[in-house]
């Protein structure tokens, strides 16, 4: 009698592939655990010292570091991870500690609320970075030694299905359900379920600590949006301006109602509260009255304002102004959910309620672009924002608003009488002429400026408009000289969105903690590694390099296309790891390395840089879409390609792996170049990148090493 039963596998192939499988699992956690890690610091350390804000990409790059080092050590016996508790106290402690000091800036970028630059600042700062990169030395050490034991590619799949995750499930977690409390809880958990039981004793004192550091860093009444850790307090508060939760009963109806201050990282942001002076008595009625001047005075210039479009409508100050001064309808946009929300609690106007107003939760240069226009007013209200957009690019979440071409877009939506009024908290000279300049250059007039006490109100008109006074109230007119131009003012482009540097710069304050984390590392890889630094080594560098700058362009072309959302940089990044993942898979079923890979590459590289952004932005929306999800992910695809084939040689899987990411963090420190060249000249530093990988490639083909 013959058996119709497949064959039984050998119990030593059975076995093997068990301790396959059990490896690849615990991969895939410890990337979800290193993903998910990463960007919770990166969204609760502002909360803790509010100029992380300006540093989030720093962050991200530090992780890489310790990652990258960790992954080096991979070989090493003698595991790290049992340290991982401790490291991340440290961590606590430090962001702790540094919440008492203001960190720097530099004379070159404004930044709000930032005094003058001490070495206690310097030092606390760097500490900051250098403590969360050795918290992922542990983790990096713990993949590396997984990537020694499971063939390369299948290793990588792993991790890269475990980075998707984590990108993911933070994505959800941050947008709609985040707690620094329940991120860090869960955190914490995934550690224990890694450690070994009999380290759990020690450990789990530890990490309680940790979490008690993270519950005492923020306030109980804090409210958190995608973008900001929020908390609002009563304005002019006798008791230390606690935060609350709750406005006051019968707050839409009371005489004399209270403003409620609404503050982002611990620093004001805008008020909530009417500014209708009926609703309070004589004494304070003077006080609206004077606080209305500077939302006023556009409405005094402009011949009519029954259409009124609102940018950065925030918690509705601009709004309500618009519409006691008659106007029927006004589409109120702002990028904050929160900020609405807490505008329909706190402001006593109620005015995102009025009939009168469409409230559009969206990008406001996205809202340009799909507008039929028509208005009588486009209003640019205080957006001045006090974050990153991402943790992968150094723009801010207001980068893609302040540039001439957005400006051309708000004029192109006037009717033949309409005005343009862009309202800001200058606080530097060179920061008003640039603005001025903008608006000049966007509208072709030399526009109408009023100043007072650092607050700048620029107004451009269409078609005839009545000689402006030459004051209003204390603002005054600002009439420059016969010859002053303002050449000297380097005005925002699409691409180069830095409103707030005086030049074309890299603030010293980022170069000095770049050239602090380089002197660490270099020596640090090179005392590591134990031996030298060779060609596949190089190679894989050079490939992270070129990835990270590829990403982080990518994301900043599609946050143009479409917005600075949370959302779109979330899609954006996700896309990048399955487009790596697919080019992984595809890996494992060629045959090995083909150098003919790196043409379509350096082809599709070409391609985006030689078509102008400009080109991209004047399709519509689907088309847009087409080409961001078929021919901006095609580069990531080639190098993920050229990644995979040759990894899947490597002998030292480990240590090549920790080079990529190291490369990765040099790539993003080269990121801060764009703030020189600009965003589209990138692509020359990633081609070039590529091009070296190539050069080495080439040479290990011709000398039989692959």
């Amino acid at each position: 009698m013959v058996s119709t039963d497949s064959p039984a596998l050998p119990l030593s192939q059975v076995t093997e592939w068990h301790v396959r499988r059990r490896r690849g699992l615990e991969l895939f956690c410890l990337s979800f655990l290193a993903l998910f890690l990463e960007l919770m610091v990166i969204r609760w350390a502002p909360a803790v010292v509010r100029l992380i804000a300006y540093y989030a990409n720093l962050i991200l790059i530090s992780s890489f570091l310790g990652l990258g080092v960790g992954a080096i050590l991979g070989k090493k016996r003698r595991s790290l991870f049992g340290w991982l508790p401790s490291l991340l106290l440290i961590n606590v402690v430090w962001l702790l500690i540094a919440h008492f000091i203001t960190l720097p800036t530099t004379a070159s970028e404004s930044r709000f609320y930032t005094p003058t630059p001490q070495l206690v600042r310097y030092v606390s700062l760097v500490g900051i970075f250098v403590s969360n990169a050795i918290v992922f030395v542990p983790l990096g050490q713990r993949i590396g030694s997984l990537f020694e034991a499971l063939p390369p590619l299948l290793a990588y799949s792993w991790d890269l299905g475990g980075s998707l995750a984590g990108t993911l499930c933070f994505g959800v977690f941050s947008l709609k359900y985040f707690s620094p409390m329940l991120g860090m809880g869960f955190v914490a958990f995934a550690i224990i379920l890694l450690l070994p039981r009999g380290q759990w004793l020690r450990s789990i004192p530890i990490l309680v600590l940790s979490l008690a550091g993270v519950y005492f860093s923020v306030s109980p009444s804090a409210i958190w949006s995608p973008y900001y850790y929020i908390v609002v307090v009563l304005q002019g508060d006798k008791h230390g301006n606690t935060p609350i939760r709750e406005p006051q009963p019968g707050l839409r109806t009371m005489q004399d109602p209270p403003i409620y201050d609404v503050r982002v990282n611990h620093y004001f942001l805008q008020s909530d509260g009417t500014f209708d002076p009926s609703r309070y008595s004589p004494l304070k009625r003077t006080q609206i009255l004077d606080a209305r001047l500077q939302y006023e005075l556009p409405y005094v210039l402009a011949p009519a304002h029954r259409r009124v479009l609102m940018l950065g409508a925030g918690g509705g100050t601009d709004t309500q102004i618009a519409v006691l001064n008659g106007a029927e309808q006004v589409d109120a946009v702002e990028i904050d959910p929160m900020l609405v929300k807490l505008s329909n609690r706190f402001n006593a106007s109620g005015i995102y309620e009025n009939p009168k107003v469409r409230v559009h939760v969206e990008d406001a240069r996205a809202f340009l672009r799909r507008s039929n226009g028509g208005y009588d007013m486009v209003v640019f209200g205080f957006l001045d924002s006090q974050t990153l957009f991402s943790s992968m690019s150094n723009i801010r979440l207001d980068g893609y608003i302040y540039t001439v071409q957005s400006m051309q877009s708000a004029f192109r939506l006037l009717n033949d009488s309409g005005v343009l009024s862009l309202s800001f908290m200058a606080g530097h000279e060179w920061l008003a002429r640039k603005l001025v300049r903008m608006v000049a250059l966007a509208t072709n007039q030399m526009p109408v400026v009023y100043e007072s006490q650092g607050q700048v109100v620029i107004c451009a008109f269409r078609g005839q408009h009545p000689n402006p006074p030459p004051h209003y109230g204390r603002f005054v007119r600002t009439v420059f000289p016969v010859g002053d131009d303002l050449s000297e003012a380097v005005v925002p482009t699409d691409d180069w969105p830095f409103l707030y540097l005086s030049h074309k710069t890299i603030p010293a304050d980022y170069l000095i903690v770049i050239g602090i984390l380089l002197a660490i590392t270099i020596p640090t890889v090179f005392v590591l590694r134990g031996r030298g630094f060779g060609m596949n080594d190089g190679h894989f560098l050079f490939l992270g390099v070129g990835f990270l700058l590829l990403e982080t362009k990518s994301i900043s072309d599609c946050s143009l296309y479409f917005g600075t959302t949370w959302f779109v940089t979330l899609v954006v990044v996700a896309g990048v790891l399955l487009m790596v993942l697919a080019a992984n898979m595809l890996a494992m079923r060629m045959s090995g390395f083909r150098t003919w890979l790196y043409a379509p590459l350096i082809a599709t590289l070409l391609l985006l840089y030689f078509v102008k952004r400009d080109v991209i932005l004047a399709l519509s929306f689907n088309e847009r879409l087409v080409w961001s999800l078929l021919v901006v992910p095609l580069p990531i695809f080639f190098a993920g390609l050229i990644f995979s084939t040759t990894f899947r040689q490597a002998l030292n899987p480990s240590s090549f792996f920790g080079a990529n990411l190291i490369g990765a963090m040099i790539g993003g420190f080269s990121e801060y170049l764009s703030m020189i060249m600009g965003n589209q000249n990138l692509m020359f530093l990633i081609v070039g990148a590529y091009l070296v990988s190539l050069g080495i490639q080439m040479r290990l083909v011709k000398a039989g090493r692959v």
